[in-house]
């Protein structure tokens, strides 16, 4: 099985197929769980910013390990074959599978060298539930671990992205959104265990 292979409707079907076989855990018990962590930097750090960063940091730890879990579930023969196609495979798959939500791709920008950029928009988001923001945090983006997530993952495919939270609900806007944008493919195939 290729990603290639499927167009969006079949990936968000892939994706329902892959949830439905995954274990589950609370999402109660993960969302609280998240909430205490986001708790505990905003004690250990001065300013919603460097929170900002913290988050984005560990999202990234995370998503350069979570990649591999990713193709275990799926079982795809191989990465993305484009940048545009990392888009949908998120959007369908990879936030299905492990926060059981999907997101809709778009604002796509592209170049003559290709898609350079899109957004992944989404309204529900699980870490967000039961949450309020103080105004006093009114800087904080919430969710960011996401971001570091989704940039971890795609830097271990080869593409070296940003991330960015543009838009959220907890700020009082309509939609959760986040920008990736790519920076740079670093290698034309990734690289076997054996070549590292």
């Amino acid at each position: 099985l290729t990603m290639s292979s499927l167009n969006s409707k079949q990936l968000e079907k892939f994706g329902d197929q892959i949830f439905a076989k995954t274990e589950k855990m609370s999402s109660e018990l993960f969302t609280l769980t998240y909430g205490s962590f986001v708790i505990q930097l905003l004690k250990d750090y001065e300013s919603a910013s460097a929170v900002n960063e913290q988050l984005e940091l560990v999202g990234y730890k995370i998503g350069s390990r979570l990649i591999e879990e990713y193709f275990a579930k799926t079982q795809f023969q191989e990465a993305c074959a484009s940048f545009r196609e990392t888009g949908d495979a998120i959007a369908k798959v990879g936030l299905k599978i492990f926060l059981g939500m999907t997101a809709s791709v778009k604002n796509v920008q592209k170049d003559k060298s290709g898609v350079r950029q899109y957004s992944l928009v989404f309204s529900e988001y699980p870490l967000m539930d039961f949450v309020e923001l103080p105004q006093q945090y009114s800087d904080l983006w919430y969710g960011n671990i996401l971001c570091g997530v989704l940039r971890g993952c795609l830097e271990v495919v080869q593409f070296r992205c940003t991330c960015q939270f543009v838009r959220c609900m907890l700020r009082g806007d309509d939609a959760n959104e986040i920008v990736v944008v790519l920076k740079e493919v670093t290698s034309e195939k990734p690289l076997d265990d054996d070549d590292a």
